[in-house]
This record gives structure tokens, C-alpha cells and sequence, in this order.
């Protein structure tokens, strides 16, 4: 017993482990590749949780030409209160495309806090142009394609285009679903007559104010905001509390 070694030891101990299968799982290292799959797959399970938040998207278009100035700097406020209305109901997001100048058509990314859209507005400027509506319709017609859009809403106070151009498109939107609600400031009767046959076609409503009538138009756009976060009960649920622009809207719409 003495004379035996320290590897014949090692040797003897050894042979009491069972030795391994050959069939045993192995467990990979993961490579780049199975991460960047992880954190796709992590992205649009995020994705999925906040459109389960927000049961509303809403495009919000503006006429930015020079003779909007006063109307873009009280909807920069206004819109705030949009969000908060909405969110009373299911929750809402809102994409903004506004036009202006020599052919600038923009749209953001997709809002879902109020203050967050509020900066962005802020940042631009009315520049002198002719209304682009063709381009609003178009910008719309792409996002309801692509998902859902409750609906959308387009403040202007003029119409300088081929009305009949724009009603092939409005009816597009009529059969996708997505109504124009429709608001004018001023009463010009071209731009009345264009808008009314819009918000026909797309099953939306119309409305006019006057200029500087911020809670008018407030009124209106919180109204929107409730029918495109909970429908047309969450609507006429707002009718019955007596706001006028609820009962605006329904009157128009089918």
C-alpha cells in the first residue's frame, strides 16, 4: 500500500466518476447573432405592451402657411388638453403633419405624451405657401395601410388645390375606415365647400371658428380625441355631459 504512487492514486479515484454521456445537452455560448434576436424580440414585445395602453391613433394636420400663425401658436397649447381628454377614455397617440412653404410636407413620429408633441411644435416656424391637403390625405392613407388610424383631424383656413384630386383620395380614406374631422377658420367659401365634401366621403364631420376662438376649438378637438380613444360611446357618453363640440360631431356623423 505504501509503495503505490500519487498518480496510480489519482488514477484509482478517477474511476468512480461516471463518466459523461455522450448524448448530454449542452448548453451554447450565445453569439451575436441569438443576442440580436433576443432584443428584437424584446423590442417588439415592448411595441405590442404600449399599443395595448393606447387604444387610439389620431394624425393631427396643420395648414402652417403664414396666415396659420396665430391658430398654430394657441394649438400648441391646445393639443395638450387633447391628451388629457383622451386619456380620461383608453389612452391616445398622435402623429403630426403639418405643411408650409414651397412644397414642405412634414410628419413626426407617434406622440403619446402631450408635452413631448408641444416641443415639437414649438420648434416650427408658419412660413408663406399653398395649401398641400393632397399631401395630409396621402401621409394618411400610408399610415392607415400600414395600421390602424382612429382618425384624422386637419385645421386650415383655405384651399388652394383640385378639389376633385382630393376627394378621390378622401374617399381612399372613407373606404379604409379613418374619418376627417375637419375645422376652418374664417369663412371661405372654397375651402367650406372642399372640406364639407371631404368629411362626407371619409364619414368625419366639419366645423368653423373664428379666429382667436382658442376654447371654441378646443372644445372641438377634445371631442375628436375622445371618439378616436374610445369610439362613438365614448362620444356621445361626452354629448350627454353637455359638451358642445361632442354634439357637434354626432349631429354630422352617420
Amino acid at each position: 500500500m505504501a509503495g503505490r504512487t500519487p498518480t496510480t492514486d489519482r488514477r484509482k479515484q478517477g474511476s468512480h466518476l461516471e463518466p459523461p454521456r455522450p448524448d448530454a445537452a449542452v448548453t451554447p455560448v450565445s453569439g451575436a447573432s441569438e443576442v440580436a434576436a433576443f432584443l428584437e424580440q424584446a423590442k417588439s414585445l415592448k411595441s405590442a405592451a404600449k399599443r395595448t395602453q393606447t387604444s387610439g391613433r389620431l394624425i393631427f394636420a396643420l395648414d402652417a402657411t403664414m396666415s396659420r400663425q396665430p391658430t398654430w401658436d394657441q394649438a400648441c397649447h391646445i393639443q395638450a388638453e387633447m391628451f388629457r381628454e383622451a386619456d380620461k377614455v383608453a389612452g391616445l397617440e398622435i402623429k403630426l403633419v403639418y405643411f408650409r412653404g414651397f412644397g414642405e410636407c412634414k410628419s413626426s413620429r407617434w406622440f403619446s405624451h402631450g408635452d413631448e408633441m408641444a416641443k415639437a411644435m414649438s420648434r416650427i416656424d408658419c412660413q408663406g405657401g399653398r395649401t398641400q391637403i393632397r399631401k395630409v390625405l396621402a401621409s394618411g392613407l400610408k399610415e392607415a395601410r400600414a395600421e390602424k388610424v382612429s382618425a384624422i383631424v386637419y385645421v386650415g383656413d383655405c384651399m388652394e388645390e383640385d378639389v376633385d384630386q382630393l376627394c378621390a383620395r378622401a374617399g381612399e380614406l372613407g373606404l379604409l375606415g379613418v374619418p376627417m374631422f375637419l375645422f376652418q377658420e374664417g369663412r371661405d367659401p372654397v375651402a367650406e365647400q372642399a372640406f364639407r365634401e371631404i368629411a362626407r366621403l371619409t364619414n368625419g364631420a366639419y366645423g368653423s371658428f373664428d379666429a382667436g376662438a382658442a376654447r371654441q376649438l378646443a372644445e372641438l378637438l377634445k371631442a375628436v380625441a375622445v371618439y378616436a380613444s374610445g369610439g362613438r360611446d365614448a362620444l356621445v357618453a361626452l354629448e350627454k355631459r353637455g359638451d358642445a363640440g361632442a354634439r357637434l360631431l354626432i349631429e354630422q356623423m352617420k
